[in-house]
């Protein structure tokens, strides 16, 4: 690990002794299957990362109890015109090495997001450009009327300009080509808790700021993260060495809540898995059909809907922690419409016809990419899916890759698989938001269809999207999202599977906040 500098040190240092001062002041032990993979808050759109790194580091609209958009770095917000907002910023505010926080730390970390290494970038797409109106004033310009930016710059985190300077920092580290900087393993953020240190896959040790410009609800001194997986992570608890599991894989839960001082907290999730189709390459890179891509045709996608039995894999593979599903949305996203959730009917004897009808009576062999550490049960649900297709000949070889791999792999486009297995979470709460990625015609420059891995492209998709980003009338908006769900639903541009089921594990001792989005704010953290 590089050194910390004197004064970080001794911030964190003043930071322990005031917090073991407070009244009620404890250590937070928790665990996740996989660490974090960067303290730099724009290394990678993941929904682990960015929440973890939000204890550090802050946006100018958070999401606070209930989900609700409340204050953070800004206290006030309006729009000047359909495309422009005047952000007021928090006087007041410092970062953990002592700088106030100002105007110029929004435009270098708009600069900073939108730059080369960044993964953030597709999440301020909507923005032309962060101006500096005095010390504690920004407009921020979209390209086109954008009602809903508040939300969309809420997982957006505001780093210190100085600080990136001084450590060589002042762009991300490309982390799909494996670079670390010193913002990598080293924090500096506004928000409630510092970084005391890091051993990567080891252990990541959290303090609490006593400079921190709000008023705690936490009562912690000190929280330590160490990644743990399985079996192993659910004996820590029930002995006490651990008070909260992230995740929880399904077949363990009965253990857990039986066990004394133990138990489980769940709730819906917003992300939704699916799988995705790569129609891009005029053949597929895995596939004994050649010089063509089956996958191109409708009625193949729709035999491999049909030939998918998500009934068992949320009864057998999610032992009930999954919601099906028939839209890229499920509730409690902007434009989901229960009229148009349901899926497709299991019938392989209509799946085998509508291959035959494709050209493809006996079926035909492709690869598929699974994450093995990203979602619940994620290669098992590949894994299952893989002996359902065979049933109707389609013949998949499994490649399941740690998170890492398996990220890099999309999103360098070299993911060597002809399907997809992947989720995503629409946390603007807007649907447009999964469109938008996910079914956008894909476009580099305008950071439209930034996850759309598999080369989908809908002119008619493209026009209705464009209509939706400039529609202010809610209502009306509302009906064009309805229209373009249902569109990527028809052309089976992917096949949904669930909403999957957040499940964490706590001693019984512990208050905290489970967020719909998948995010753990240490802020409502209270030790009883």
């Amino acid at each position: 690990m590089r050194r910390s500098s004197v004064l970080a040190a001794a911030l964190l240092a003043l930071a322990g002794v005031m917090a073991a001062a407070s009244a009620g002041a404890a250590t937070f032990r928790w665990s996740n299957d996989r660490d974090v993979f960067s303290l730099d808050p724009y290394a990678r759109q993941e929904t682990f990362l960015l929440s973890f790194d939000s204890n550090i580091y802050e946006p100018l609209v958070r999401r606070g109890r209930g989900f609700r958009l409340e204050p953070a770095l800004a206290t006030a917000w309006s729009q000047m015109a359909p495309d422009r907002w005047r952000f007021t910023l928090r006087r007041g505010a410092r970062f953990q090495d002592g700088t106030p926080f100002t105007s110029d730390d929004v435009v270098f970390s708009f600069a900073r997001a939108r730059g080369p290494g960044s993964n953030l970038a597709s999440a301020l797409a909507a923005i032309r450009d962060v101006t500096k109106i005095d010390d504690f004033t920004v407009d921020i310009s979209t390209y086109r009327p954008d009602p809903l930016l508040p939300g969309e710059v809420a997982d957006w985190d505001m780093m210190s300009a100085k600080w990136c300077a001084e450590n060589d920092a002042e762009q991300p580290a490309d982390a799909l080509k494996g670079e670390e900087n010193y913002a990598s393993d080293h924090a500096n953020g506004t928000g409630p808790f510092a970084l005391e240190s890091r051993v990567p896959d080891k252990e990541t040790i959290l303090v609490a700021n006593p400079n921190w410009w709000d008023r705690p609800e936490h009562n912690l001194d000190r929280v330590i993260f160490q990644p743990m997986a399985g079996a192993k992570a659910v004996k820590a608890l029930r002995a006490g060495t651990l008070d909260m599991l992230y995740s929880v894989p399904p077949p363990l839960t009965d253990g857990i809540a039986r066990a004394a001082g133990a138990r489980l907290v769940q709730g819906p999730e917003l992300r939704t898995i699916f799988l995705g189709f790569d129609v891009a390459r005029d053949a597929l890179t895995q596939s004994d059909v050649k010089g063509r891509n089956p996958l191109r045709d409708r009625r193949v996608r729709q035999a491999l809907y049909q030939a998918i039995d998500e009934d068992t894999i949320k009864t057998k593979v999610m032992r009930g922690f999954a919601t099906p599903a028939g839209l890229l949305v499920g509730p409690g996203v902007a434009g989901f419409d229960p009229a148009l959730n349901r899926r497709l009917p299991y019938d392989p004897a209509a799946a085998k016809a509508l291959l035959a009808q494709a050209g493809y009576p006996r079926g035909f062999s492709a690869g598929l990419l699974c994450p093995n550490d990203r979602y619940v049960n994620d290669e098992a649900i590949c894994t299952a899916m893989v002996a359902m297709l065979s049933k109707i000949g389609v013949k998949l070889r499994l490649d399941a890759e740690p998170r890492g791999k398996f990220f890099q792999k999309l999103l360098t486009f070299d993911h060597s698989a002809d399907l997809f297995l992947m989720g995503w979470t629409s946390e603007s709460g807007d649907a447009f938001n999964a469109l938008v990625n996910l079914a956008a015609t894909r476009d580099k420059e305008a950071h439209r269809g930034d996850a759309n891995f598999g080369g989908y492209s809908n002119p008619k998709l493209d026009a209705l999207l464009q209509r939706i980003a400039g529609e202010t009338d809610e209502e009306k908006r509302l009906g064009l999202l309805r229209e373009a769900l249902a569109m990527v639903k028809d052309d089976i541009a992917y096949i949904p599977l669930h909403q999957q089921q957040l499940v964490w594990a706590t001693r019984k001792t512990i208050e905290l906040v489970q967020q719909p989005d998948g995010s753990f704010p240490l802020r409502f953290v209270r030790v009883n």
